[in-house]
């Protein structure tokens, strides 16, 4: 599993996206839609289109433009796409997807996004009954199950495979035939059905549609499998109706999705705006300026500004160009690599009672630095608010997160966390503050796993115990 030790984030899971459309250049278009979905996944890329009897591939790692030089050229009608971070499996060139399998039913090609609870356990009788896997990723799981089916037709093999799996996955999958859309009973991570002039596309988010100007047209909802070919869009709910118990991810809307998209009816960007009104609501901070954390803050501290009347500043400017880091470093190797990354404003800064809004603190490991560096400017005071609250759980449901005894929530109270942070005052969301900052979505329907551990679905004891999943 990746970790960013520099700006002390998960990281978003992965982004999936397909097209059928017998009128466009669907492996250009595949490219524009993931290029949109950049932000889910920056470790690998992958691109498989189809005509229904061949399959060309083309992946890579790296970045979108890193991984992918050359498109495929099969003229084709169907194509599905993949951007990742490792949930489970190395970030190894093997990994990579789309998984492109062909077997007696036919060919496809699947991309993932999510993670299998239930994924060790099925590939280790897999392997016991004869099955042989190439990578380290739950998602081979998926393909070993459609290709064991005895359903009759590939729609119906898929839906088998869906379910037998368990935890969080949505799919985007190419047939001989069809384009097919599978979201899990929980609907953890987020799925999407869009039109094109003559076709239809799948994907993550929204804001993927608007690259290659596709019409939204709805959410797939928890359990549902969409079908898409020359007949049009045929809709099935594939799961038992008892497992059908909605749980969305709500850290898609505090920091994951792209604030331009909207994850089933509710606006990402209002949600955030309403987060950090929220914030406000619970501190009445008085201060000098609000700022951000660059990025991932911001639109919150958009939103304490626009509540409090406090003006908003620019007191942390972040280097565009410095990239991921995932090697671990040492806490003098560390401080140096956030001031590379983000630079504090005397000019700003110097002074000032400052209200310092992030979206999350994970190990704790890099709010203390970014208070050292803007006191360090001439900051007078710091009050560090975050707009979600304390994550005191892991995650297993296809994000990428620390074990639960380095998480700093799980082990310190909020009074030492402000302590370790070097913060005049520390203040994080309520989950009352953050479900009504979510109000377009009820919170029955929302998972608060990582805030509160109510693990919906079940986790293997390997896991809840904090050992991280990796089939190597």
């Amino acid at each position: 599993m990746n970790y960013d030790p520099i700006f002390d984030k998960w990281h978003e899971e992965c982004g999936v996206f397909g097209v059928f459309d017998r009128t466009v250049d669907v492996a250009r278009y595949v490219y524009w839609g993931l290029f949109a979905l950049q932000h889910r996944g920056q470790e690998s890329a992958g691109i498989a289109i189809t005509d229904g009897n061949e399959v060309a591939l083309k992946k890579g790692m790296g970045l979108l433009t890193e991984a992918i030089k050359e498109l495929p050229t099969l003229k084709s009608h169907m194509g599905t796409g993949h951007v990742r971070y490792s949930t489970t499996g190395s970030n190894n060139p093997r990994n990579i997807q789309p998984l492109v399998i062909h077997y007696q039913g036919g060919q496809i090609a699947v991309a993932h996004n999510g993670n299998l609870t239930n994924a060790l356990g099925i590939r280790r009788q897999l392997e016991a009954d004869g099955s042989i896997f190439q990578t380290t990723m739950d998602s081979e799981v998926i393909v070993n199950l459609i290709a064991r089916s005895k359903a009759d037709t590939q729609e119906e093999r898929i839906a088998d495979a869906a379910r037998q799996i368990e935890g969080a996955f949505s799919l985007v999958i190419t047939t001989n035939d069809s384009l097919v859309g599978v979201r899990d009973p929980q609907g953890f991570r987020p799925l999407c059905l869009g039109k094109t002039e003559h076709g239809y596309v799948l994907s993550s988010e929204s804001c993927a549609f608007d690259a290659i100007k596709a019409e939204f047209i709805c959410d797939i909802d928890p359990g549902e499998m969409v079908i898409i070919n020359d007949r049009g869009v045929r809709s099935t709910i594939y799961a038992e109706p008892q497992k059908i118990d909605k749980k969305l991810c709500v850290f898609e809307y505090i920091y994951f999705a792209r604030s331009d998209s909207k994850i089933d009816g509710q606006s990402v960007y209002e949600t955030r705006l309403n987060m950090g009104r929220e914030l406000y609501n619970e501190t009445k901070y008085d201060a000098d300026i609000v700022m951000s954390i660059p990025d991932s803050g911001t639109t919150a501290a958009l939103g304490y500004a626009r509540a409090s009347g406090i003006p908003f500043a620019e007191g942390l400017i972040k280097n565009r160009y410095s990239g991921r880091t995932f090697i671990k470093p040492n806490q003098e190797e560390r401080e140096l690599a956030v001031r590379m990354k983000l630079n504090a404003m005397p000019e700003v800064v110097g002074g000032k009672r400052i209200v310092l809004i992030d979206d999350s603190i994970v190990r704790g490991t890099t709010s203390g630095l970014i208070v050292k560096m803007l006191k360090e400017a001439g900051a007078k005071e710091i009050y560090m608010c975050v707009s979600s609250p304390a994550i005191e759980y892991s995650c297993h449901y296809g994000i990428d997160t620390s074990v639960r005894k380095e998480l700093i929530a799980a082990t310190h109270t909020i009074e030492e966390i402000r302590d370790y942070i070097k913060a005049d005052k520390l203040h994080y969301l309520s989950k009352e503050g953050l479900c009504r900052a979510v109000s377009g979505v009820p919170e029955a329907d929302l998972c608060f796993a990582c805030f509160n551990g109510d693990y919906r679905v079940d986790v293997p004891t390997e896991q809840e115990e904090g050992v991280k999943y990796v089939l190597e």
